[in-house]
């Protein structure tokens, strides 16, 4: 995973897609569902950190000292 919000997107159709998993044991089933509740638990505090982020940044631009200051890696789009 990288570290841009559209690789957490990925990662988490990736996850939901292993939730769906209907060959999964019941077993499995509980391990990737606890898997989800952790991940959810994070995205959640990358996001938030990302909002955060782009707050800043954008009152870097309204106050004009974003000329160096550079949108975090976490926006990136590829």
């Amino acid at each position: 995973m990288r570290n841009t919000l559209g690789d957490l997107n990925n990662y988490l159709f990736e996850q939901l897609e292993r939730l769906n998993d209907d060959e999964l044991t019941e077993d499995e089933l509980e391990r990737e569902i606890n898997k989800s509740e952790t991940v959810i638990k994070v995205a959640d505090m990358i996001v938030k950190n990302g909002e955060l982020a782009l707050k800043v940044w954008k009152h870097g631009s309204e106050q004009g000292v974003n000329q160096t200051l550079k949108l975090p890696t976490l926006f990136e789009v590829k």
